[in-house]
């Protein structure tokens, strides 16, 4: 009751809030009707007095919903409907799909699965794998020695990429050399730096990027769409860089 008070009076009511207060007057017609009816039916005063308490509450009910509604503060109501639950069912459908094409792609052992409806992804994997606050899932196939890359640092390593199919969408090792990169320079995804930044030289990883730490999507990138991304990592070395200058060129050495 104190909110309706607190609710201020709507000065150009919209579109909507004109046909509310039609509703309304409607409804108080109606009630007029009705206890015009009866009154010619009654005992005088007692049952015309009756008619006009209940017409009263009608409309008191009537004001009350008409300014919750127009006011956003419409009440929750009990739904009849259905609401649309997971099946089961659909999910072993949808994961025995995935696995299927992920064979028919020659997907390598243990890759993740992927169970897609609609916008919602769910990522089935093996307990082997780790997941980071950001989001980023990893695997560990061998550890590496040595410190990991820093900022400013250059990083050598072969990768190959794979989709949620498991296609193989890019590798370094059919291109023949390996990548390089300088860490800390947005040269790469988010995703993939966060999973390197963690490697030690002769490690080798799996990374999962999900969508947010993917790359941009759009008609004007490669990406049309936000899907979840492979990568198998090596790590083979890392190399100290520096600035040089000579005269009015400068540039970056990596040794």
């Amino acid at each position: 009751m104190p909110m309706i008070l607190s609710t201020p009076r709507l000065s150009e009511p919209s579109f909507l809030s004109y046909a509310r207060v039609g509703i309304v007057s409607t409804q108080r017609k109606k009630t007029a009707i009705f206890c015009s009816s009866h009154r010619l039916k009654g005992n005088g005063a007692s049952l015309q007095s009756g008619c006009v308490l209940h017409r009263k509450e009608n409309l008191s009910r009537r004001f009350l919903l008409f300014v919750l509604v127009s006011s956003g503060l419409s009440p929750t109501l009990p739904s009849s409907g259905k609401t649309k639950s997971k099946n089961p069912y659909d999910e072993k459908r949808l994961l025995e799909q995935n696995k299927r094409r992920q064979k028919e792609n020659n997907a390598p052992e243990d890759f993740p699965n992927f169970i897609r409806e609609g916008f919602e992804v769910k990522v089935v994997t093996s307990e082997d794998y780790r997941k980071s606050d950001s989001g980023l899932i990893y695997r560990d196939y061998e550890v590496g020695k040595g410190d990991c890359p820093k900022a400013g640092q250059q990083v050598t390593f072969h990768y190959i990429g794979y989709n949620e199919s498991g296609r193989r969408i890019d590798s370094t090792y059919l291109q023949g050399a390996p990548a390089r990169i300088r860490m800390g320079t947005n040269a790469v995804v988010p995703g993939f730096e966060e999973g390197i930044r963690a490697m030690r030289p002769g490690g080798k990883r799996r990374i999962i990027i999900p969508p947010e730490l993917g790359p941009p999507v759009g008609p004007s990138t490669f990406f049309s769409s936000k899907q979840f991304e492979v990568f198998d990592i090596e790590l083979l070395s890392i190399q100290n860089c520096q600035r040089r200058t000579i005269a009015f060129y400068s540039d970056v050495v990596c040794n």
